[in-house]
């Protein structure tokens, strides 16, 4: 299938590793990135806080770009924060054509024009309802047996449930869990899977944020969780760039990877951890996990 493709600007800054991932899960998928390189950020939810209509603006430019994209059949993202500040932005689009016009006309200067009904998909909403989970188990080649997994949703792809999209037919806040389950691995649930990492605050109250990043490490690790997985690569930032400072705040060692979600596709579907970039996290799986020979939970 062939995606207008939006990776946003922390996966191709402060974590290169989940873009370059995603780049090379793709193909094994039979998914056709169309990068939306001139797209802009969404404001993760900060520029709307002063500025409704800029932000607003911002992202109808990129749902724009990804309507102008030939054949695509939705716009995919690999950030639930962006999923998240771009459904808010969407649902004010699509609810009103007086206030989209409006929008449009300053796209206008770029040739560019946002037409209500774009459909925009988190890569975990992607492989569930697009690649289907049976797909997905067919095409595993190294299945994650043995390895206990953390799923770690975060805020913004599971909260607010209406606009999210988030019901009985599509129990989207469950889909780390199917995907986990259809890779081979074992789900381990704990208290803070589904709450915030903290980095919303960080810069108003750093302790605070590196204890709500602590307090879920140590509840997935009392939990005997060997590694969590995250589809925001902001929530990757506290839970593992930061965690050498939580495990400070917290006062215990942590020692917890962190996995991004094509990551951990990507080992089920053959990929070697350096193809996956995972030399570059904090805390490196391939120091924790022994993933030598087949992918098992055991301790180095």
């Amino acid at each position: 299938m062939k995606v207008a493709y939006w990776p946003g600007c922390v996966s191709r800054g402060f974590t290169p590793e989940l873009h370059g991932s995603m780049a090379k899960v793709a193909p094994l998928l039979d998914i056709e990135l169309v990068e939306l390189d001139r797209a802009c950020c969404t404001g993760a939810g900060v520029i709307a806080e002063h500025n409704q209509e800029l932000a607003d603006t911002l992202n109808a430019r990129t749902f724009a770009l990804a309507q102008q994209v030939e054949d695509a059949e939705l716009m995919m993202n690999i950030c639930s924060t962006c999923q998240g500040a771009q459904s808010e932005c969407q649902e004010r689009l699509d609810a009103s054509a007086s206030y989209r016009e409006h929008i449009n006309q300053t796209l206008a200067s770029e040739g560019l024009s946002y037409e209500r009904g774009l459909t925009n998909k988190n890569f975990l909403w992607l492989l569930v309802e697009e690649i289907g989970l049976a797909e997905l188990r067919s095409r595993v080649v190294r299945p994650l047996s043995g390895l206990r997994v953390g799923p770690f949703y975060g805020c913004y792809i599971v909260r607010p449930r209406r606009r999210l999209g988030i019901d009985e037919a599509h129990p989207r806040d469950e889909y780390l869990h199917r995907v986990i389950e259809a890779l081979g691995g074992t789900v381990i649930e704990y208290a803070g899977m589904r709450k915030c990492c903290g980095f919303p605050i960080i810069t108003m109250n750093k302790e605070a944020s590196l204890r709500q990043a602590g307090l879920h490490l140590g509840d997935a690790l009392d939990a005997q969780a060997d590694c969590l997985v995250t589809p925001c690569p902001l929530c990757h930032l506290n839970l593992d760039l930061q965690q050498p400072l939580a495990e400070r705040v917290v006062g215990r060692e942590l020692q917890m990877p962190v996995l991004h979600l094509p990551q951990l596709v990507g080992l089920a579907l053959g990929l070697e951890p350096k193809e996956l970039g995972m030399g570059r996290h904090i805390v490196r799986p391939t120091s924790v996990i022994d993933w030598s020979t087949s992918v098992v939970g055991a301790a180095a």
